[in-house]
């Protein structure tokens, strides 16, 4: 059998791949994907608009959307009385977009 050198990543993809397991922690739950995929075809939407494409309660959201907020996924700014979500980064669509077209087999 040959033996196998551990692989040395160099700091540059190190970071890429922490950033990789990073959103993937953070977006790890299927209200949260389904909120990702939703701003992807709606640049800006409420915490109401939101619940009610997922059929979702507004204190459940609300907490996830909040989580991603923190996390650097998601940006919020008020538009009068509501606030309105859209994602941070093309990276989280990138990534999902990628699982959704491997050929796993579940």
């Amino acid at each position: 059998m040959d033996n196998i050198q551990p692989a040395v990543l160099n700091p540059e993809e190190a970071n890429k791949l922490e950033r990789i397991a990073y959103i993937l922690k953070t977006v790890a739950h299927p209200l949260r994907l389904g909120i990702v995929h939703l701003l992807e075809q709606h640049p800006r939407l409420s915490v109401t608009q939101i619940c009610e494409a997922l059929e979702s309660e507004q204190s459940l959201t609300s907490h996830h959307l909040q989580n991603m907020r923190l996390k650097g996924i998601l940006s919020v700014k008020r538009d009068g009385r509501s606030m309105m979500y859209s994602l941070k980064e093309r990276d989280v669509s990138l990534i999902i977009e990628c699982l959704e077209n491997c050929q796993c087999n579940m």
